[in-house]
């Protein structure tokens, strides 16, 4: 009895076992997922679909972003390549563009979102940025961070010309110079006005008085349409920061010191270079 009921059970366990690869494989393939397509989809469930939707609208938007830069430049060097021809339009192109690329890489390094520049032909260039929340001294670091580049980028044309005594260099050296230096006038729309927000009452005394100083000892006319700027936010203008800001102060006169030097040492004479 034993020994049937033991032959019994190895001959039920043989044949469980034959039978298993069969039951297994059947179990597998009818009951296996089949696999995610990405997985991050998989990683995130139900909301994966909505996920991968926003990072390829991202990736558009990115992408729209900076064609609207290429496509803005573009016909911003056409216009004064047709104006002042091949040469001077693509170097007075790229001047500007080095001046918003001044702000645009100052805003980026202080971690803060920024678009590309957007180039409006015959008006100017600007740079988009979320401004909100942001310091006023910070603010107006950012907005002389152009002038700046733009200061530099007079400074590489001017070397240009004094090593190959090319008047092209010349002409756009001092267009870039002066260019920047408008830009300096404290007047909402330029990024003078932008910084002068970050001066008191005092300093921005201290910026007319620099400002009339330059004008009656380098016999520049452009200091006196700064100082005009400066007074008004000085007597008229609000909106007074709460603390003072010497270093923007500094940043500010030393921006208008050194282009007004540089245009003096400039010819007048070079512009219309085709």
């Amino acid at each position: 009895m034993c020994g049937s009921t033991r032959r019994s059970a190895i001959s039920a366990a043989s044949g469980s076992c034959a039978r298993a690869p069969a039951c297994n494989s059947a179990i597998s393939s009818t009951q296996a997922p089949p696999p995610s397509e990405n997985p991050w989809a998989k990683k995130l469930g139900p909301v994966g679909p909505i996920a991968l939707l926003l990072a390829k609208g991202k990736f558009l938007l990115t992408a729209l972003f900076k064609l609207k830069f290429l496509l803005s430049f573009a016909a911003f060097i056409g216009l004064y390549w047709a104006a002042f021809g091949m040469k001077f339009g693509i170097g007075f192109a790229v001047l500007i563009l080095l001046h918003e690329m001044g702000h645009f890489i100052d805003i980026k390094r202080r971690g803060l979102p920024a678009e590309m520049p957007v180039f409006l032909p015959g008006l100017g260039a600007y740079v988009r940025w979320q401004a909100l929340g942001v310091p006023l001294e910070t603010r107006a670091a950012i907005s002389l961070a152009g002038p700046l580049a733009g200061f530099f980028a007079s400074v590489a044309c001017a070397t240009l010309w004094w090593q190959t005594g090319h008047p092209l260099w010349a002409a756009l050296a001092r267009v870039g110079a002066v260019l920047n230096l408008l830009n300096l006038i404290p007047v909402w729309v330029l990024d003078g006005g932008q910084a002068v927000l970050a001066l008191s009452k005092v300093e921005r005394l201290v910026l007319l008085t620099a400002c009339l100083a330059l004008w009656l000892l380098l016999g520049q006319n452009m200091f006196f349409l700064v100082a005009l700027g400066a007074g008004y936010q000085a007597f008229f203008g609000g909106n007074l920061p709460e603390r003072p800001s010497v270093a923007i102060t500094i940043y500010f006169i030393a921006l208008l010191t050194t282009l007004g030097v540089m245009i003096s040492l400039l010819p007048a004479h070079a512009l219309g270079t085709r």
